[in-house]
């Protein structure tokens, strides 16, 4: 039966129904259909894309609870408070995709960017269980061939009388079959306002694609260029992010997170290890050994966890960097790789969006700095002694002193205050879980000082080992303002970090002479000046006793000021800078 005979509606939603069921199960054996919503696992009906980069149905969007806080009257806002006379308030939403925080656009669901990719997939994957398609011109005969260029399935009859007309004649027309093994069709993207218009310029004032006929009606005034005239600028943007910044981004993360897992499995062996070697030591002895071993085992169970909570925290922290980066550039490959023109500019401005998020506020360690503590910092010394138990006495130590991030400390007035262009020292003493100092050093310390407010004001630091289990660090701030100060052990912060670094302007010395007038210093010159605002007839240039706006007393000829022992409080430009020198020699 073809497809267009008509049937009851019952077998129509059967075979909807079975559509989905074989999308879900290509799925399942492997292979993930990007026709699918990840949400109903049913094929994608609208399919927006969140500021995260995943996509869902726009009534799956819908359906998702709001994450938002509580607004002004006490109550989570919803879609549609604005139609019942309450303000919009901020909607954000978790992704079920990755569980970020999402913004919805003020205009809800149907405001977020509508994904033609997946459109482009659900008409591909249909195309492909269909046994027959229908002409799109004469709706008649089944489609055998598809036109490239005008996008529409053609039937023989109507694909005889596409060559033959001239404006089409030139046209690139394939069988179905082999587009079909091709495993990629592309469809045309038509204006919602306009049916059947073909957005083919971009408006670069509203960074939006548009038809001719919203061109004409909306954008008059605006400069509107053929999308296959800018593509490539925009397009070039995202390969440059995704290239030059996130990719090499994913092999860190990616190294980090492995290495993190080799710890992990290394310090549960370890752990395991000391373990049976403490139990075999302690079956030799009587009860009051086995209460020493339960001691042994105790505090060994309390290392683990600690080291372990700490190798799981860093755990949690890349695996969430590495799926943002990850889905990011999954995106925005898959948009340059497979997105039509008009595709690759109607993402755009939400792909850029995430991925200038990702580059500027994701996480992105180092693998060298990440904790890598596979246990063998433990060891047990068994004819080490060990005190007394119920009286009798104990050999067997348990060593398993390691640093504390959270225990350790800041001495030093350097991390806190600065002056501008002097060296500032600050100590950082690390600590073991108990708050003892650390007798010995080597532990990964990186300390970043970073401008408040310029991201791309940093100031170099150098950290020396004392080998004593504290680090020396100094550093040189070039100009003044207020800095943050990151100081982190085994990539974790410490104590008070990030600390807040207040660098001073350094002491301005008086670049003048401390006189009582410019005439009495300069013995009568007409071109000496003064930073004062004195003034005398007769061609003077400075001040004098009793004229216009001498301030009455000595006073500093570079700024004016009246006390000697102050700072300068005027920037001298080069020509004052001259006047002021010459007076001097005068």
């Amino acid at each position: 039966m073809s497809l267009r005979e008509e049937k009851p509606v019952h077998e129509r939603k059967s075979e909807s129904e079975i559509k989905t069921k074989n999308a879900v199960k290509g799925n399942e054996n492997g292979r993930k259909s990007r026709a699918v919503c990840g949400v109903c696992d049913r094929m994608f009906r609208e399919p927006k894309i969140l500021p995260c980069l995943h996509t869902f149905c726009a009534d799956c969007v819908r359906q998702i609870a709001p994450f938002s806080a509580l607004g002004a009257e006490g109550r989570r806002p919803w879609p549609g408070d604005e139609g019942r006379g309450r303000s919009p308030l901020p909607l954000t939403v978790l992704c079920p995709e990755c569980d970020s925080e999402v913004d919805l656009p003020s205009s809800g669901v149907d405001g977020l960017t509508t994904d033609h990719l997946a459109l482009d997939e659900v008409f591909m994957e249909t195309l492909l269980m269909e046994d027959s398609v229908l002409c799109d011109l004469c709706s008649d005969g089944d489609a055998g061939k598809r036109c490239e260029v005008c996008c529409v399935n053609l039937c023989d009859f109507c694909s005889q009388a596409h060559r033959r007309q001239k404006r089409t004649s030139s046209h690139s027309i394939h069988s179905l079959e082999e587009l079909k093994s091709r495993g990629r069709l592309s469809r045309p993207v038509l204006c919602s306002l306009h049916p059947g218009q073909e957005l083919r310029l971009f408006c670069e004032p509203c960074d939006l694609a548009v038809c001719l006929e919203c061109a004409a009606a909306f954008h008059r005034d605006h400069q509107c260029n053929p999308t296959h005239d800018v593509v490539y600028q925009h397009g070039d943007r995202i390969r440059q992010l995704v290239s030059g910044s996130l990719r090499p981004r994913l092999g860190r993360l990616e190294e980090a997170l492995r290495r993190v897992e080799i710890s992990q499995e290394a310090l549960k062996t370890r752990t395991e290890t000391l373990a049976s070697e403490i139990r075999a030591f302690a079956r030799s002895y009587a009860s009051a050994v086995e209460a020493h071993c339960c001691s042994l085992l105790q505090t060994l169970e309390e290392v683990r966890v600690q080291r372990r909570n700490q190798l799981n925290l860093q755990s949690v922290q890349l695996q969430q960097a590495l799926s943002d980066a990850h889905g990011g550039v999954e995106f925005a490959e898959r948009l340059l790789t497979c997105g039509s023109e008009v595709e690759i500019l109607n993402a755009k401005a939400v792909t850029m969006r995430r991925l200038m998020s990702l580059v500027e506020c994701g996480y992105d360690p180092h693998p060298a700095m990440v904790s890598h503590d596979n246990g063998s910092s433990m060891y047990f010394l068994p004819q080490e002694s060990a005190g007394q138990v119920d009286g009798f006495p104990m050999v067997g130590v348990l060593h398993a002193k390691t640093v504390d991030p959270s225990k350790c400390t800041i001495e030093g007035e350097g991390v806190q205050q600065g002056v501008e262009g002097k060296r500032g020292e600050f100590t950082l003493v690390c600590k073991d879980s108990a708050g003892e100092p650390m007798s010995k050093g080597g532990d990964p310390v990186l300390v970043s000082i970073v401008h408040k407010d310029r991201k791309d004001c940093i100031v170099e630091t150098t950290v020396v080992d004392n080998s004593d289990g504290s680090y020396a660090v100094s550093y040189t701030p070039a100009e003044p303002g207020f800095f943050s100060v990151w100081v982190c052990v085994k990539a974790q912060h410490v104590k008070g970090s990030p600390f807040l670094l207040t660098v001073k302007r350094k002491f301005r010395h008086h670049r003048g002479i401390f006189h009582c007038c410019s005439f009495c210093s300069s013995g009568g010159a007409k071109e000496a000046r003064c930073g004062c605002t004195g003034t005398m007839p007769g061609g003077f240039q400075g001040c004098g006793h009793g004229h216009k706006g001498h301030p009455g007393k000595p006073h500093w000829s570079c700024c004016g000021n009246v006390v000697e022992g102050s700072e300068c409080v005027r920037s001298l430009g080069p020509g004052t800078l001259r006047g002021h020198v010459r007076t001097v020699e005068l």
